[in-house]
């Protein structure tokens, strides 16, 4: 019998493209999942084109924008969850980020106020004995302040420093945070981006380092992301601001 057999996978935001890779990589290794998002059409949709085991898959809504209604969809979870992935998120264009705050309010509200939201709420619930690891998708584009997309990345910087706290204040129960720190995907998010396609990660690539995250806080997929995450780490102010 697989060991995960009675474990389930709670995945916010599950109709990304990473999401999903999540949702089919999860159920190989046993897990029962917990699909949430907005457009649970779309969710449906795939399980049936996937042809998925229907018993094995709830499918419920979750706006990460109302937080008045995150206390009641985790009350009402028939089965508190193992492991909690927070794959929501949203992008627009820097330059419309800073002349309309419309859109820079959602990417605020979708990447990290309601991350904060739910997972407060979920971290908090010391009743529920099930709970081992939470894991929050963040970005390269927080690791450093860019022109290029710096209200984006920002939001991106406040989760990851969100999750590497929580990581500490839920040690003692000895569960694990860990925060994904991701280049570029192969996702509709990015669709008509000008990217060098040399650094495009697929989303399956992507999910697998989720599904199979270890005790290391932050997780850098491709060795390629790697050594950029290092470089903008440590390059002088000075260089950062030549960046696109």
């Amino acid at each position: 019998m697989n060991q995960n057999t009675n474990k389930t996978v709670l995945i916010l935001g599950a109709n990304s493209d990473v999401a999903k890779q999540c949702i089919l990589q999860y159920l190989e290794k046993g897990f029962s999942i917990i699909a949430a998002s907005r457009n649970t059409e779309s969710l449906e949709t795939f399980i049936q084109k996937n042809n998925l085991d229907t018993s094995k898959i709830m499918v419920l809504s979750f706006d990460a924008e109302d937080f008045n209604s995150h206390q009641k969809f985790y009350n009402e979870l028939l089965t508190k969850p193992h492991i909690v992935v927070y794959a929501a998120g949203f992008l627009v264009d820097n330059e419309k980020a800073l002349r309309d705050f419309k859109g820079a309010q959602q990417m605020m509200v979708t990447n990290y106020m309601g991350a904060v939201s739910i997972l407060n709420i979920i971290a908090m619930d010391e009743s529920n004995k099930n709970l081992e690891r939470i894991i929050g998708l963040s970005s390269l584009s927080g690791v450093r302040g860019r022109k290029s997309n710096f209200v984006y990345g920002s939001t991106k910087a406040a989760f990851t420093t969100y999750l590497a706290g929580l990581r500490q204040e839920l040690a003692s129960r000895n569960i694990k945070v860990n925060a994904l720190v991701i280049g570029y995907i192969r996702t509709k998010i990015n669709e008509g981006l000008q990217l060098n396609e040399s650094l495009i990660m697929e989303p399956d690539y992507v999910a697998k380092h989720i599904v199979n995250a270890g005790n290391s806080f932050k997780i850098v997929p491709n060795f390629k992301w790697k050594i950029i995450y290092l470089i903008l780490k440590i390059l002088p102010e000075s260089l950062v601001a030549k960046l696109p």
